[in-house]
């Protein structure tokens, strides 16, 4: 998995936020590791109420690769797609950025809300996310 992109500032670019159809089809490739588009298309479409396109699927994985979550293989004339990042990295860097928003947004206020949502937490389970911060 790749380290994500770093922006004019140092600072790593957060991994873009994901629509529905993108979210079921990274979560495809999550769970095989490396998929072709047929693959995908085969998994989904079989649980779906309407099937999609091949060329529906083969778009969407092309533009998960342009935006950095999914990394293209070409073997012969297939393509094969593995996910840049684990489903817990994207996870973490998705959080970091919505909080990181949200600060900019509301600042103090934002800070007051989530300080106030952890005191009110079980001390238990209030050090455990403390402890998750520091190894963050």
């Amino acid at each position: 998995m790749t380290a994500p992109i770093s922006s004019t500032h140092g600072r790593p670019l957060p991994p873009p936020a994901l629509h529905a159809l993108e979210t079921e089809v990274i979560e495809a490739v999550w769970e095989r590791g490396e998929a072709s588009v047929r693959e995908v298309m085969d998994a989904l479409n079989a649980g779906a109420e309407k099937e999609r396109a091949y060329t529906t699927y083969m778009t969407i994985m092309a533009r998960l690769d342009s935006k950095g979550l999914l990394e293209r293989r070409r073997e012969g004339k297939t393509d094969f797609y593995a996910p840049r990042y684990t489903r817990e990295q994207y996870a973490d860097l998705r959080a970091r950025a919505e909080v990181e928003s949200i600060i900019d947004q509301f600042g103090e206020l934002a800070l007051a809300h989530i300080a106030r949502q952890l005191a009110e937490l079980d001390p238990k389970h209030r050090r455990a996310l403390q402890r998750l911060a520091r190894a963050r």
